[in-house]
């Protein structure tokens, strides 16, 4: 029997276009462009200079912080310079600019295409790789893996969950990388286990991928204690929240995280990722990212380093239609548009998508007609057209009451609403400012 999660969602088309599109290796861009930050938490901070020589996998910026990530160079070559970029958010940030002149890696990376399978290291040496590696969570949120991995003094962890959900429209990377990488993610997801001194790990996977579906659940036989499951197709189901209530009917309280109930999830890529670095000695400077559109003429999945332009994705998946109105990074629910096709490619980008100009216009904003649509498909049961009021007339503190900070940004209450009311922008807006006042009062 298919599950799910029981409160709210909504059914967008799935346009799963690339679904059937092997992974592909992306040609190396003539440059790099490296951000040192990638990651939820503290900007990492750069260690190398501009004439210094570098291999791919070299560390070139360290982390700051316990929340934070350690950044690797993607290829082999000089540093040009170390400036200011405009990365896919919109904001400025320290990069490292590296002219590429080969693909040296450092020679304690294992590239031979031998499995892995078993794990000779400890739960405090799983994490140290982590942390030295630069993984982060691939799912979209980029915390720092060795932080979900270090479980505090007085909590407890008794199930790893594995997200094979990719519910966002469009993307297709994981789905990909459990069908051609399926038994290195089911390793990752072993090594999780270990970090977590977990014995049960469950996989959740809407059943809109079946061949991955049987794929995972046939590899995972040979697994002790990790079980596949089946979802039903609704969006956001790859919500941790949600996932989590729907594979374990756990529910995570307002303001708390998975191992409040006892659980730590990481995306089917983050599991992939652990694997390499603690399998292969590879630090993370490489993913697969979906790139497409309907007007594509070769939309596709490919392996990109880190650092390497929006535009070769682009040219890869065959260049820019004309028709092309909007870009965004990631899917259309929960991705933001850029407005600059040299924006590197980070780690927690895992879609491209070109947006026909018929299909990227905005309707205009009608008066709210009181429907409650926006109310009935919120996952997290937040009243949307009220949290939208509050922003619109600066009313914060009603705000942080009515609970905005619970907010996922999942964009279903945009989606639904017959009024074209821009409901999500005025609740992101609300919600920084919320988070700002609470921080600012936590200093006091």
């Amino acid at each position: 029997m298919l599950k799910t999660f029981p409160t709210g969602g909504v059914h967008p088309p799935e346009n799963k276009i690339t679904a059937n599109a092997p992974i592909q290796s992306l040609p190396l861009p003539e440059q790099v462009i490296i951000p040192v930050s990638q990651h939820i938490g503290a900007p990492a901070t750069a260690i190398v200079n501009k004439g210094d020589t570098v291999k791919a996998g070299q560390t070139i910026a360290t982390s700051k912080g316990f929340v934070s990530s350690n950044i690797h160079s993607s290829v082999s070559g000089k540093v040009s310079k170390i400036d200011m970029v405009t990365d896919t958010t919109g904001y400025k940030q320290t990069a490292v600019f590296i002219d590429v002149s080969g693909d040296e890696w450092v020679d304690t990376i294992d590239r031979s295409e031998e499995i892995i399978q078993d794990v000779g290291l400890t739960p405090e040496e799983i994490t140290r790789k982590c942390l030295d590696a630069g993984i982060v969570g691939l799912g979209g949120a980029t915390f720092p893996s060795h932080v979900k991995l270090t479980v505090p003094s007085g909590k407890k962890c008794d199930v790893l969950i594995i997200n094979g959900v990719e519910c966002e429209p469009y993307l297709t990377a994981d789905h990909r990388l459990m069908l051609e990488r399926g038994e290195e993610v089911l390793t990752g997801a072993t090594i999780l286990m270990k970090a977590l001194r977990v014995e049960k790990a469950l996989i959740g996977i809407e059943s809109n991928k079946p061949d991955a579906l049987a794929h995972i659940a046939k590899l995972a036989s040979g697994f002790k204690g990790i079980t596949v499951h089946g979802l039903k197709v609704k969006y956001p189901q790859g919500a941790e929240k949600q996932l989590i209530k729907a594979l374990i009917k756990r529910e995570v309280p307002s303001g708390r995280l998975p191992l409040d109930v006892g659980t730590v999830v990481h995306n089917v890529g983050t599991a992939f990722a652990v694997y390499e670095a603690v399998q292969k000695n590879k630090p993370l400077f490489e993913r697969v990212v979906t790139v497409t559109g309907r007007s594509l003429s070769s939309p596709g999945n490919f392996l990109v380093r880190t650092g390497t332009p929006v535009s070769k994705l682009i040219a890869a998946a065959g260049g820019m239609p004309e028709d092309t109105g909007k870009i965004v990074a990631g899917g259309p629910m929960m991705g933001k548009a850029i407005n600059n096709t040299d924006v590197p490619v980070v780690k927690g980008m895992s879609g491209l998508l070109l947006i026909p100009l018929e299909e990227s216009g905005r309707a205009g904003s009608e008066p709210c007609i009181r429907c409650a649509r926006c109310v009935s498909v919120c996952p997290l049961g937040l009243e949307p057209y009220l949290l939208m009021t509050l922003a619109e007339l600066g009313l914060y503190e009603r705000a942080e009451t009515e609970k905005i900070t619970d907010c996922m940004e999942c964009g279903s209450c945009s989606y639904t609403c017959p009024a074209a009311r821009p409901l999500l922008d005025y609740i992101r807006l609300g919600k920084g400012i919320v988070i700002k006042m609470a921080r600012e009062r936590n200093l006091k």
